[in-house]
């Protein structure tokens, strides 16, 4: 109970927002406020939550986690697991991966922007008035909202649940009050006034449908924060008291609506009376403050899951809390973020045109999961063909249906989160090739551990005292930057440890597994150190050293000199990396974080060598 507390606090607060502007945006649509359409739309929003959110996240997609984390990483980590012996497979689990990836941060420029935005809107309802005031507030909450991004979130985070439970009691209370005022509309759960609306408005209801998928914002967010709270708080959170919540809201607008039809211009504000006006508008500003929070962490989160799997360069991870592991602050992407959404709020100026932004990156982004989810239930649950074949069918005939009526916007704005989503899938891609094609040239050039020793008994070299570690992501052969130091140097410690770092398809090693030893050489001593992290973890070099040394590696942390290669890339004439990727790919290895500050070595103990390497 108290996880699931919790996590109220930060799982549901983006689904938790969109009454905000949902039901508003389906009637804006082109929806006549009447009996028979009210009914219908309501019936949608009944169904597509129950549908989508409930059956297939609560139920189905949550029981796809990797070692008990969720999200699109984690999923694509699980699915790759199953397709270690299919390249093809392999190359299609990636791409569809790193589509939902992208559309994610699409997703997650618009989400701080539309939910305080619409939040801060109330002041029109309040008095017409402060109309000139909804902008510079909404950027006033948001500058103060990524700034406290680096002071951490911790003592805030404290808030985030006790805040959000009376949010999604003043939901229900609101919602109710107008319900028993209107009890007609709790008709709407018969999918019949679904079927019916869908069938009287025609082509146009494939518009509606465009409307209808902001009531399902964040649903995403269930399965992303699974690792932080566990599988069965978050279905008793949402079972319980979120769901219910949310209903009686949307219930409670349409009811407002059927006896107001001029309610439209805000039915969340006009459920309530006059005197609550003022305590709502800082209540949902707070709300949307706190899943703007949620959708940033989250942002931080994927970052550095998509560093440690290999397919982003590297950036600075400041750690913002000592207690809680997955609190993690990454400055480069906030500072974007943070532009990209400030952007957003003075160019669409309202959460009505914002709205057209939004569904196209949300509904990719499930479609990518019920792609990659249909794998995981074929190869590792062994499901039977015609139940897997069932379930995807079902699932992806509705996203396709979200996905296809939210096309029709991108004309009107989503269009922006394609392109970001395109920019950031070919960084993505650029990045993936090019350090396939450096390992590519690391392997043409491999040298074993035992043709090193031959060739060093035929030439003298100088010895010093001492145990150097070279610092390689390769995990076979003599790393480059140690066949550089012997040809140029022509000096060599006593002790030489090669060093590779491990990012495993876990989400976390215990330090148990943390450490391999391997010991090569008979007149010198050669030892291969092996690191094994998940990517949800911090990969911090000096503390596994010292558990190393505590397995019985022979060397004293404190006095020994670490060699790291720093890679300068030109391209040959007829490389196989066409023109357009190679001045990206120099760009994102020349900016890429530092292996001294992101692995955490000690920077007096550093000696660097550069490296030229011709693709």
């Amino acid at each position: 109970m108290g996880l699931a507390l919790s996590a109220i606090g930060v799982v549901f607060g983006d689904i938790g927002t969109s009454p905000l502007y949902a039901l508003k945006e389906v009637f804006l649509a082109g929806v006549p406020i009447d009996q028979e359409h009210v009914l219908g739309v309501l019936s949608l929003v009944f169904w597509s939550l129950m549908l989508v959110v409930t059956v297939k996240y609560a139920i189905f997609i949550m029981r796809a986690d990797n070692k008990g984390e969720g999200g699109i990483m984690a999923l694509m980590a699980l699915t790759l697991f199953g397709a270690n012996n299919n390249p093809r497979r392999k190359q299609y689990v990636l791409t569809v991966g790193l589509i939902g990836t992208v559309l994610f941060y699409g997703d997650s420029m618009i989400t701080p922007a539309i939910s305080v935005l619409s939040a801060v809107e109330g002041l029109e309802i309040i008095t017409p008035t402060l109309h000139d005031y909804i902008l510079p507030g909404t950027i006033a909450a948001l500058c103060v909202l990524f700034i406290i991004q680096a002071k951490g979130t911790g003592a805030i985070g404290k808030m985030f649940a006790p805040v959000m439970c009376f949010w999604f009691a003043v939901l229900a209370v609101l919602g109710i009050i107008n319900i028993i005022d209107e009890p007609t509309v709790l008709l709407a759960i018969s999918p019949h006034y679904a079927l019916n609306l869908l069938h009287t408005m025609g082509w146009h209801s494939f518009m509606i449908m465009g409307a209808v998928v902001l009531v399902m914002t964040g649903a995403e967010a269930l399965y992303a924060d699974m690792g932080h709270f566990g599988l069965k708080p978050i279905r008793l959170a949402w079972f319980s008291f979120v769901f219910p919540a949310l209903l009686c809201n949307y219930f409670g607008q349409g009811a407002l609506l059927l006896q107001h039809p001029d309610a439209i211009q805000n039915p969340f504000y006009l459920l309530a009376p006059n005197w609550a006006l003022y305590p709502l508008l800082i209540l949902s500003t707070l709300a949307t403050i706190i899943a703007s929070q949620a959708v940033i962490s989250g942002c931080f989160s994927i970052s550095r899951q998509a560093i440690q799997l290999g397919y982003s360069p590297r950036m600075p991870i400041l750690h913002t809390s000592g207690e809680e592991k997955g609190q993690v602050y990454v400055p480069a992407v906030n500072w974007m973020l943070m532009f990209a959404v400030f952007i957003l709020v003075l160019s669409f100026k309202s959460s009505t045109n914002l709205a057209a932004a939004y569904g196209i990156a949300v509904t990719g982004t499930m479609v990518t999961t019920t792609l990659l989810a249909f794998l995981v239930i074929r190869e590792l649950w062994q499901w039977k063909t015609s139940a897997s074949i069932l379930f995807l069918a079902f699932f992806l005939s509705i996203d396709l249906v979200f996905l296809s009526s939210n096309c029709l916007k991108i004309p009107s704005g989503g269009w922006l989160p394609l392109a970001v989503g395109l920019v950031l899938y070919l960084v993505m891609t650029t990045w993936i090739k090019g350090r396939a094609m450096l390992s590519e040239y690391m392997a043409e050039r491999r040298v074993l551990f035992e043709d090193l020793e031959e060739q060093l008994q035929e030439h003298e070299l100088c010895t010093v005292k001492g145990t150097a570690i070279y610092l390689t992501r390769h995990v076979h052969g003599v790393p480059q930057v140690l066949l550089y130091n012997l040809r140029h140097n022509h000096v060599l410690h006593e002790q030489i440890i090669v060093l590779t770092v491990v990012t495993t398809d876990e989400p976390y090693v215990e330090e148990a597994r943390r450490v391999k030893i391997r010991t090569f050489g008979h007149q010198r001593k050669f030892f291969r150190v092996k690191l094994y992290y998940g990517f949800q973890q911090t990969q911090d070099v000096r503390r596994a050293l010292k558990l190393a040394v505590e397995e019985g590696l022979g060397i004293d942390t404190k006095f020994v000199s670490f060699f790291i290669g720093s890679e300068k890339v030109s391209f040959k004439r007829k490389s196989a990396m066409p023109n357009w990727r190679r001045a990206l790919f120099r760009f994102l290895i020349h900016n890429s974080s530092s292996a001294i500050e992101f692995f955490k070595i000690p920077v007096d103990q550093v000696v660097e060598i550069g490296i030229r390497i011709e693709l």
